[in-house]
């Protein structure tokens, strides 16, 4: 697979295709790096619209973890130095190619999940997100965790979450700007007033928002 300097990764299954056309239509409007997709069961049909819109195509089909849990994998795989995951379910609505100067070295760069720190008590970042320069380490331990809790976490986030501390977040986690990840509890129940480049629709009633764009 060809190496990049900068690319954005973003992945799915069967169940979440609807989705591409969106998504894709969205990230070429606004965006112009390239495009990395990470196949976790597409359809022959999903396939062909990921091979006419990516650069490249990694297959986890076969992976044991289900689902989002094979996200921290993807990013791991990636064939690029600097690496942006970007959910399905977020809506790209200007440029974020400068999200690519905002990497540190070692570090995950996300944003804050401002609903679920307010709700958990405690700092959390949300995965939707997440940019990376190599293979840091905390990446690594990231996918290690995944493949010893998938079966006891809802998703890879809280996954991450149960192997940080407040001290680790400090040092593997650096804090992007609130615009590049606006959740949707943030505009429907916290009254965010704030940029939004990108706008995660996220759980089911996200997905309802999201058919409505169609």
């Amino acid at each position: 697979m060809k190496s990049y300097d900068e690319a954005y990764i973003t992945g799915c299954n069967e169940g979440h295709e609807w989705m591409l056309p969106w998504f894709f239509k969205n990230f070429k409007n606004h965006c112009h790096k390239p495009l990395v997709f990470s196949d976790f069961g597409l359809s022959p049909l999903g396939l062909a619209i990921v091979r006419e819109n990516c650069h490249a195509v990694m297959n986890l089909g076969d992976v044991e973890e289900s689902g989002w849990f094979r996200k921290p994998l993807s990013m791991w795989k990636s064939p690029s130095k600097k690496t942006v995951w970007i959910d399905l379910d977020c809506e790209i609505k200007e440029s974020i190619d400068d999200i690519f100067d905002l990497l540190e070295p070692d570090k995950l760069a996300m944003v804050e999940d401002k609903p679920w720190t307010k709700r958990r008590g405690h700092k959390w970042h949300n995965s939707g997100v997440v940019g990376f320069i190599d293979k840091p380490i905390i990446l690594s331990q990231w996918c290690g965790a995944v493949r010893k809790y998938y079966k006891e976490e809802a998703g890879d986030q809280e996954v991450l979450d149960r192997i940080l501390t407040p001290i680790t977040k400090l040092s593997y986690i650096t804090d992007l700007p609130n615009e590049y990840n606006v959740l949707r509890l943030q505009t429907e129940i916290d009254n965010y007033q704030g940029k939004i480049k990108v706008m995660h629709w996220t759980g089911k009633k996200g997905k309802d928002r999201i058919r409505g764009m169609l």
